[in-house]
């Protein structure tokens, strides 16, 4: 390979890894905000229960979970709308949506929940 062959390569080398770097990029600021404000409304349903696979979690456990779950698929997650689609509304795993209990016994998909709350923001 020539020294000109071996610049050309390397310049190509570094706009893929610049290119994969701008596609692996978090969410911008006013949709990590929104996100945040979405979590923190979920931990203030003090009497409520997170039913994620059939189990119930409190909020606190939720919160936890749906922080490390933000983590782990942070490169999926744009914005609130990507959030609540891709973290917050079913299991990665069995695909079964979560639902949160409230004290009176009523039950919805999370994923309304957030919707309606991310409405509540963005208005």
């Amino acid at each position: 390979m020539t020294h000109q062959n071996l610049k050309t390569l390397a310049c190509l080398l570094v706009l893929l890894l610049g290119w994969s770097i701008l596609q692996a990029q978090t969410a911008p600021e006013p949709e990590k905000e929104k996100i945040e404000t979405l979590i923190s409304r979920v931990s203030n349903l003090k009497d409520a229960k997170f039913i994620r696979n059939g189990t119930e979690y409190n909020v606190g456990t939720a919160v936890r979970f749906l922080r490390g779950k933000w983590k782990a698929n942070d490169s999926d997650v744009k914005t609130a709308r990507d959030f609540i689609d891709r973290v917050a509304s079913a299991s990665g795993t069995s695909g079964k949506p979560y639902h949160i209990r409230f004290k009176d016994g009523q039950e919805i998909p999370s994923r309304d929940f957030l919707l309606t709350e991310l409405k509540k923001l963005e208005t």
